[in-house]
């Protein structure tokens, strides 16, 4: 299939090591192209992103403004998915723009006028945009949803669905993500869907740590200090996660955090410093982590066990992302808890001893 690609494509499957697609990506392909209401589910990592954007991009006309339109539940996620069609977009001669909150809403608005067929954002700014006439839904053929869960509830999903029903035409609507959790009653009629969510990702491997409460951001401290050592580290509470910054960077520690009570320039700034090795730790909430995409990643912590299966899954999907090597340590202290971790992935337990990660026996 990938042979069969424009010409101007050919160079960048190249230089991106695609001989094959990934299932999600094989599997959603002719549905997408022929203007099917699709859901698609896959773990994270295993490229949904390009999944919809392949069929999606080869659909568009060039010239003909505002064709395609791909929403998102949080700005990181958007700004991710912004740099993906871009690359894919321009060998095609097509133009894509972003459109997210807090930034200039004059400046999104003068962008339209150059008439982008994609247009990418979070469903806040984009329903503002709407309902001023600058994006025009009767000119959308496509909607997409990516990380549909989380646009399908909550507030996200009154925006959502408002910029839906500013169509009197049939549109097609893809919905992209990594979990089943979804109301089906809020889904298109006759979409098709795609399930591969107990898709075995091979190449992560998940491990535990046995430890006291209070012991863990001393073993943190450990982690930061092991030579070209990086993980992101996931935290269920905002204060746990403040308390340990204060401590590790009281000590002097290349860690920093992308909490959701940062502001976005200085996340921005952080998640920067991380993905060019600057820092060995970066502490993050599920909430600012979402949709983040950090190429390479070879550790992920749970400070703790997540709550849910699913939290686990999109935490997990940051490592090992298409077809590279990861890992997944969790941090247990209670038999409850790693009882509730089994349930989410087959862990071995494991030691760090003088700076080397050991298993039992060794």
């Amino acid at each position: 299939m990938i042979s069969a690609f424009p010409h101007v494509w050919q160079k960048k499957l190249e230089q991106n090591h695609f001989t094959e697609l990934t299932p999600i990506q094989k599997e959603v392909f002719k549905a997408i192209s022929q203007d099917k209401h699709v859901l698609g589910i896959s773990p994270t990592g295993t490229g949904k992103t390009l999944a919809y954007l392949f069929p999606s991009l080869l659909r568009l006309k060039k010239g003909q403004a505002q064709q395609l339109l791909i929403l998102a539940p949080n700005t990181e996620l958007a700004a991710q998915i912004f740099k993906v069609a871009k690359d894919w977009a321009e060998p095609l001669h097509l133009i894509a723009q972003l459109f997210i909150s807090g930034a200039s809403q004059k400046r999104q608005i003068d962008r339209l006028k150059k008439g982008p067929e994609i247009l990418i954002g979070t469903p806040g700014r984009v329903f503002e945009l709407v309902k001023l006439k600058k994006i025009k839904m009767m000119a959308v053929n496509t909607i997409i949803l990516d990380e549909f869960d989380e646009l399908l509830k909550g507030t996200q999903y009154s925006f959502a669905e408002n910029i839906i029903k500013r169509v009197a035409r049939r549109q097609q609507i893809v919905y992209m993500g990594a979990t089943q959790k979804i109301d089906k009653d809020r889904l298109e009629d006759g979409t098709i869907v795609v399930d591969l969510s107990e898709q075995k990702l091979d190449r992560i491997a998940h491990y535990y740590i046995q430890t006291d409460k209070r012991s863990r951001i001393e073993l943190l401290r450990k982690f930061a200090n092991i030579p070209d050592f990086r993980a992101l580290v996931f935290f269920n509470s905002l204060s746990d996660l403040g308390a340990c910054e204060e401590r590790l960077q009281y000590r002097q520690l290349s860690v920093a955090s992308i909490a959701s009570d940062v502001g976005k320039k200085q996340r921005k700034e952080t998640l920067e410093h991380f993905k060019d090795h600057e820092l060995s730790l970066l502490l993050a909430t599920d909430l600012a982590a979402r949709g983040i995409d950090i190429e390479g990643l070879e550790y992920v912590i749970n400070f703790e066990p997540p709550h849910d299966r699913d939290t686990y899954t999109h935490r997990s999907g940051r490592t090992g992302r298409m077809g590279q090597t990861g890992t997944v340590i969790t941090f247990i202290s209670h038999k409850e808890e790693l009882k509730k971790l089994k349930k989410y992935a087959p862990v071995s337990e494991i030691f760090l001893k003088n700076q080397e990660l050991r298993s039992k026996g060794q």
